[in-house]
């Protein structure tokens, strides 16, 4: 009796613990950018998002997020400023064409509020960033919502500048099916 016990626990141990998360298909993605520049605040948007979404709220060890956007979909609604941030002083999109994010571990905070801990690579430097974000599922469709904050100089991008922050807020909206 102990011993089928035994098998029982031990089956059942490894049927959670490599249960797969099933992958998420982006259906629609925004991704926004603000940042000062000489006091005004000016937006901009990323597009050519790819990535691979396994979120599980209720097997956070075995979600993962990997997600990537083209450098060169840079739009800011100034085509002058776009070739500015374009060229090598700032993202230079020719040698490095994508941002990416790869997914560390997340944290259940109450109800549908998550926090993820990334690594995100622009121009080739990796810093871990902590995303607070809102996951709410409905039917077969799941949002995926945040915002965060990183230093624009962490990542080379830009050099010093006496009118330009550092600081920029970047928006995530992402919307996925299961």
């Amino acid at each position: 009796m102990k011993k089928i016990l035994l098998v029982l626990l031990f089956v059942l141990f490894n049927a959670i613990c490599f249960a797969q998360v099933k992958t998420q298909t982006v259906t629609k993605s925004s991704i926004l950018f603000h940042i000062k520049n000489l006091g005004i605040t000016v937006d901009g948007t990323l597009t050519g998002f790819k990535g691979e979404i396994k979120f599980d709220e209720a097997n956070l060890p075995g979600s993962s997020i990997l997600a990537s956007v083209e450098t060169n979909t840079i739009d800011t609604d100034n085509g002058t400023r776009n070739d500015h941030l374009k060229s090598d002083s700032y993202f230079d999109v020719t040698k490095y064409p994508n941002i990416t994010l790869k997914s560390v571990s997340f944290k259940h905070i109450a109800g549908n509020k998550f926090t993820g801990t990334f690594n995100l690579t622009i121009k080739d430097k990796t810093n871990t960033v902590t995303i607070p974000f809102t996951y709410t599922e409905t039917g077969s469709v799941a949002e995926f919502k945040g915002e965060f904050q990183i230093e624009r100089t962490d990542y080379g991008v830009g050099g010093h500048s006496l009118v330009m922050s550092n600081d920029v807020i970047i928006d995530l909206d992402l919307t996925t099916s299961k």
